[in-house]
């Protein structure tokens, strides 16, 4: 038996996290639609993803918390826009992880006993992430929270509330902002080869008595981590793009660990009465306002980038045209299996080898990916879960289905007595891509980087709300010291680029910011 610290503690916390997400992924699956498109085999690099995660996420996750910890990281992300939120954190690093287990344990190629160091740290990783990036509404997941996300401390939604214009259906900042968004919306579907993963929504944010605001992320638009927006994605001016929505007469009763949102009434375009724009990444101080300096400036902004946007769009459907089925296997796969990618450039160490990158390992399975084994398989791992792996004792009633099966397999307490196991699955082994090779240019709030300046720049800044003197001053502490210098810095900080709030500092309360913006 290996020479392990492993306890009981640990094995329950780590099995009960495993629950946790089987009970959510089941939900989100059968919620949604089949997982197939006409142009990319959907579920071929779904499967291929999965592997690729449960062989290179415990090591990678590793060397990322050589330089940061998951908790500062967490700390980070509220701070910004990028592909770390929901979905990539609070369901896809868990559930591609495990999926991928399940999977090799199905086909026998792993038991329930293998790997569990790395198991035990993955799922620790992910829980101490959450609940730091969490901090605000104190929960681990959207579905803890009645399936909603309230993430954003109160300093940062009195800016996007007091800045954003005020539109109705038919007027001009309407009808810029309806069609930036499903440009946007379309362009990253493709660039995440028809799946929805660069596209993230957050809230809701009760702004006044029938309003609520819903903040949505638009991720990496410009030429970034994929090879294939190189070239293609040259024109377009940001890489991420964050959208502030306020709506009346409408209640966001759901936004799950998707990023998806359901309404009641339904989200209709007529219900869109505000709107703000703002770009974000790991070496920008927060928010920073896109086109906001004046309506007319805005609506001059949507449009100019809903142009840049389409002509990029149009690119990107000339190279995919030209792919084989194994370049958009190997696109899909990438893109899902590095969903969480921006935790590697917050710690500034990114490495092109580690995620744009199909491991040797996985890359063995290739040949039982055709289309309908891949289907049928997906299908019955996260659909049906009828895998033998799956199958649990006939008194089980599972949440959701009243089935006996379980999607995650536990791990056996015997392996305290003496049973053997296994620790690891190993280092990041080498990789191969069928793609072209990634140019050495990143986009940034900073400007188009090398990757060395990039991880570079990404050691060396701190965002000055994350610095000791402001990290832990939370609502809970605001609400207490609201009339500090303290506080009033805190605030201030920012407020910097606000419109109307600058200078405004710590105490106001939402009504006032709305009668800051009548006045």
């Amino acid at each position: 038996m290996p020479n392990t610290t492993i306890n009981y503690a640990q094995l329950l916390e780590t099995n009960n996290l495993m629950q946790i997400t089987t009970d959510e992924t089941y939900w989100l699956c059968v919620t949604r639609t089949v997982q197939e498109s006409k142009l990319f085999p959907v579920p071929s690099y779904m499967m291929l993803s999965y592997l690729m995660a449960y062989y290179r996420y415990p090591s990678l996750l590793r060397k990322i918390e050589g330089r940061m910890s998951a908790e500062e990281v967490g700390d980070r992300a509220r701070n910004m826009g990028m592909k770390i939120q929901n979905p990539a954190m609070g369901w896809a690093l868990p559930g591609f992880y495990l999926l991928g287990r399940e999977w090799l344990i199905n086909m026998g190629l792993l038991r329930p006993t293998d790997a569990i160091e790395d198991l035990i740290y993955v799922m620790d990783f992910w829980k101490r992430f959450q609940l730091s990036y969490h901090r605000n509404d104190g929960h681990r997941t959207n579905k803890e929270f009645g399936h909603r996300n309230q993430a954003m401390p109160e300093r940062r939604l009195q800016v996007f509330h007091a800045d954003m214009y005020d539109c109705e259906q038919g007027d001009e900042l309407h009808e810029a902002a309806q069609s930036f968004m499903a440009t946007a919306s379309q362009y990253g579907f493709l660039v995440s080869c028809e799946s929805r993963i660069s596209l993230h929504n957050h809230g809701p944010y009760k702004i006044g008595e029938n309003k609520e605001m819903i903040v949505r992320d638009f991720m990496d638009l410009a030429e970034c981590d994929w090879p294939w927006l190189d070239d293609v994605a040259e024109g377009v001016d940001y890489n991420n793009l964050t959208v502030t929505m306020a709506v009346k007469d409408a209640h966001f009763y759901l936004v799950d660990d998707w990023g998806s949102f359901e309404a009641e009434p339904e989200f209709t375009a007529d219900k869109l009465v505000g709107v703000g724009l703002y770009t974000s990444d790991n070496i920008s101080e927060g928010h920073i306002p896109v086109g906001m300096g004046s309506r007319e400036e805005l609506i001059e902004t949507l449009k100019k980038l809903d142009g840049q946007i389409k002509e990029a769009t149009e690119k990107l459907w000339r190279r995919i045209a030209g792919w084989s089925r194994d370049q958009m296997i190997d696109a899909g796969a990438i893109t899902y299996f590095a969903i969480c990618k921006d935790l590697a450039h917050v710690a500034g160490v990114y490495d092109p080898d580690d995620w744009v990158m199909v491991d040797e390992r996985a890359e063995r399975f290739r040949p039982l990916l055709n289309d309908e084994f891949s289907r049928d398989a997906l299908g019955e791992l996260v659909g049906l879960v009828s895998h033998p792996s799956q199958q649990v004792m006939d008194y089980t009633m599972a949440m959701h289905s009243n089935n006996p099966t379980r999607m995650y397999s536990s791990i056996p307490y015997s392996v305290l007595s003496g049973e053997p196991f296994t620790v690891s699955c190993g280092p990041v082994f080498p990789g191969a891509s069928h793609l072209n090779p990634k140019k050495d240019v990143y986009t940034t709030t900073r400007g188009k980087l090398t990757l060395a300046e990039y991880n570079r720049i990404s050691q060396e800044f701190v965002p000055e709300l994350c610095q000791p003197r402001y990290l832990h001053l939370c609502d809970t502490w605001v609400k207490y010291h609201a009339h500090t210098d303290l506080a009033r810095e805190l605030y201030e900080t920012e407020q910097k680029h606000s419109r109307l709030l600058k200078g405004k500092g710590a105490g106001l309360r939402r009504d006032d910011i709305e009668a800051l913006r009548k006045g």
